[in-house]
């Protein structure tokens, strides 16, 4: 019901499916995976522009560290001191934020922001959450 058409090629080895779109096709709730316009005139200074993914990254090698322990890692010691260091960041992070906020400063909001998230996944790997519970909890609010 939602295909529109079908071509094939020239010499008729791949297809092309034109289709009617419903909802994201890229685990970044992007249309598209396709969705970072290359600065052609900028090539190479273009900042990188990262998107929502990299929570799910971020998560990935903190599983990484978890099941592959390397040495040094600042994310194996929160392991090795276990959830109530773990926690303790989270609060002490959580803390900053307020403080970042309540000061009106945008680059230390940033910053913070992203340690807390940082290690609000540290206790999420801990307790065997996942970032998709917590994107798929909020979709659940957001249709009520």
């Amino acid at each position: 019901q939602f295909v529109k058409d079908i071509f094939f090629d020239c010499d008729s080895d791949a297809l092309l499916i034109k289709i009617e779109q419903v909802g994201a096709a890229c685990h970044t709730n992007n249309k598209s995976c396709f969705y970072r316009r290359l600065d052609l005139e900028n090539y190479g200074e273009a900042k990188k522009e990262y998107s929502s993914g990299i929570l799910y990254d971020v998560y990935s090698t903190i599983i990484d560290r978890k099941e592959n322990p390397k040495e040094g890692s600042y994310t194996n010691y929160l392991f090795d001191k276990g959830i109530d260091k773990t926690l303790k960041k989270v609060g002490e992070e959580s803390a900053e934020v307020i403080i970042a906020a309540k000061n009106s400063s945008k680059p230390e909001i940033i910053y913070e922001v992203s340690d807390l998230c940082y290690h609000l996944s540290v206790l999420m790997a801990q307790t065997d959450v996942k970032w998709q519970d917590i994107f798929n909890e909020l979709g659940s609010r957001r249709e009520k």
